[in-house]
C-alpha cells in the first residue's frame, strides 16, 4: 500500500462511530531514535472554514489502531498528547 493511499483513509472510533477526518489531516508521531510509531496527533480546526487551530488536540496511540481497511482506519480510544508522554 502506498502512503498516498493510506493518507486518504478515514479515521473512525469504533466505540461511538465518531469520524475524525482523514489520516492526511493528522501528524504521525514517532520515536526518532528507534523509528517506532507512537501514534497519530489530531489537530482540531475551528473558525471560519476551519482555518484556526484549536488548542485542544487529541492523540490516537498506535496500540489503539484496531483495523486498517480498504477505506477506513478503525481505532479504540483517544487521549491527550501530554498524557501519553507523562506516562513514560
Amino acid at each position: 500500500m502506498l502512503l498516498s493511499e493510506l493518507a486518504q483513509k478515514e479515521l473512525i472510533q469504533v466505540k461511538d462511530g465518531v469520524r475524525y477526518g482523514l489520516l492526511a489531516d493528522t501528524d504521525l508521531i514517532f520515536n526518532g531514535e528507534t523509528g517506532e510509531i507512537i501514534g497519530l496527533e489530531i489537530k482540531k480546526r475551528t473558525g471560519l472554514f476551519g482555518l484556526k487551530n484549536d488548542s485542544s488536540e487529541e492523540f490516537i496511540p498506535w496500540e489503539e489502531i484496531v483495523l486498517i481497511g480498504e477505506h477506513r482506519i478503525l481505532f479504540g480510544k483517544t487521549g491527550r498528547m501530554d498524557e501519553v508522554f507523562l506516562d513514560e
